[in-house]
């Protein structure tokens, strides 16, 4: 199963490192894709990461989850990313399960790809959430969507991933070795 994480200048890196720590400890084949042309990406706060591969380097057909991390600029530079919302428009009409986090609902939600779903998404944010039913809720799953709140979610938001994915039991032990209390 291969679950790409994607990031775009600006992202936030906790919502990065904790879904790609949390995935890695598994199973999953988890893999960071830079969709700026180039493998080192600055995050929101400054600190620049090393991504796995580069967008164009990777054929999605694969792709069992896709995963934006929200942050901003990171979030709105998803968004507005044409090759990606390519690949995101084609995993959605497969009926892949797509994953979001803070602000990053929003790349999903102005393509009215949330429409009629159960959503979360950072505060303030709500309103690019076409047609979703906003909960506010620190983690949402619903039908093919997974979506976060924010930074302090990303810890339940990596373990919603390994759930839907690989099954409660899995997640359990993640949870286990990882000393989670929540």
């Amino acid at each position: 199963m291969n679950v790409y994480i994607f990031l775009a200048t600006g992202f936030q890196e906790t919502e990065m490192i904790a879904p790609l720590t949390i995935c890695r400890r598994t199973a999953l084949n988890t893999v960071t894709v830079s969709i700026t042309g180039d493998l080192f990406v600055q995050s929101a706060s400054g600190v620049t990461i090393k991504a796995d591969a580069l967008f164009e380097d990777i054929d999605f057909s694969d792709a069992t989850m896709l995963v934006m991390p929200g942050g901003m600029p990171g979030s709105t530079n998803l968004r507005d990313c044409k090759k990606l919302d390519a690949v995101i428009r084609a995993h959605y009409a497969a009926g892949k399960p797509l994953a979001a986090i803070c602000a990053a609902p929003i790349v999903y939600g102005s393509k009215g790809l949330l429409r009629g779903v159960r959503a979360t998404c950072y505060p303030g944010n709500e309103g690019e959430l076409e047609g979703a039913v906003y909960t506010g809720a620190p983690v949402e799953v619903d039908g093919q969507f997974i979506t976060s709140k924010g930074p302090g979610t990303s810890l339940m938001f990596g373990y919603a991933i390994v759930e839907y994915l690989l099954g409660k039991a899995v997640a359990d032990q993640v949870k286990s070795t990882m000393m989670y209390q929540g």
